[in-house]
């Protein structure tokens, strides 16, 4: 995953593709936590865009299993 992945993209992706992001993140998650706990992370900044990312995943998932339309600002 990109570097802060924005909601107007993910928004964008079908249920199917959102998992497979939801995915993926847990997995760089994973890898950065055990590259810090090993002290070989270089970018600590990292653990917190991808945290921040999965956060947006699972608030994207809520909303639409709610059925809750967001607006977009331009």
């Amino acid at each position: 995953m990109a570097a802060g992945t924005k909601a107007t993209e993910l928004r964008e992706l079908n249920d199917e593709n959102l998992v497979d992001k939801l995915r993926e993140a847990k997995e760089e998650l994973f890898n950065l936590r055990f590259q810090a706990a090993t002290g070989q992370l270089e970018n600590h900044g990292r653990l917190k865009a991808v945290r921040k990312d999965i956060a947006r995943i699972y608030t994207l998932m809520r909303e639409r299993e709610l059925g809750i339309e967001t607006v977009e600002s331009a």
